[in-house]
């Protein structure tokens, strides 16, 4: 999947490695994100398989940057992708819920603060969606004149926020479950 989603921020516009992982961490990372070496080794990857083209860029003050270009079969496999639909759920994994599914034996206020934690980091990340990344989706639209992507960029990030709150209310009912037994 990685793959796509770099064909889809260089079918918006160029783009270094390092530009892509910068663009993923305040867009998709709410649902999709990746390490930049496994950006790195994909983009390689795409320029094998003629979807992108890449040339380097000279920079005055840093080292040249090698910049990505989506070729016209990486528009026609990227457009193939997103039209094809999901016939299943993915799953998903969630590190608390395994601890949590097997914590019965550890001392409950052990398991309280890891809660409390985890809600603290969540609230964290809720705030995160209803500001910073409501912030870039704004600008990126006017500033590429995207007020159609942008439409669907907010609905993954209200999806984003949506997650969080509702996180947040499980843990805040495991929390009081678990403090009044």
């Amino acid at each position: 999947m990685l793959k796509y989603a770099l064909l889809g921020f260089l079918n918006y516009q160029d783009a270094s490695g390092y530009d892509l992982k910068q663009l993923m961490d305040v867009s998709t990372s709410n649902f999709w994100h990746a390490k930049q070496s496994q950006i790195y080794t994909t983009l390689k990857k795409l320029e094998k398989e003629g979807f992108v083209i890449s040339h380097i860029e000279a920079q005055e003050s840093r080292p040249n940057r090698r910049v990505y270009e989506i070729t016209e079969s990486g528009q026609i496999d990227l457009k193939k992708w997103l039209s094809q639909p999901l016939m299943t759920i993915e799953s998903r994994k969630e590190t608390l819920l395994l601890k949590l599914f097997f914590s019965a034996q550890l001392d409950p206020q052990v398991v309280l603060t890891e809660l409390r934690l985890q809600r603290n980091l969540h609230q964290s990340q809720l705030k995160k969606y209803q500001t910073t990344t409501k912030d870039v989706i704004q600008q990126f639209a006017s500033s590429l004149d995207m007020q159609e992507d942008a439409r669907l960029w907010e609905a993954t990030r209200r999806f984003g926020e949506s997650y969080e709150e509702m996180y947040i209310r499980w843990l805040d009912e495991t929390i009081e479950e678990i403090s009044d037994a």
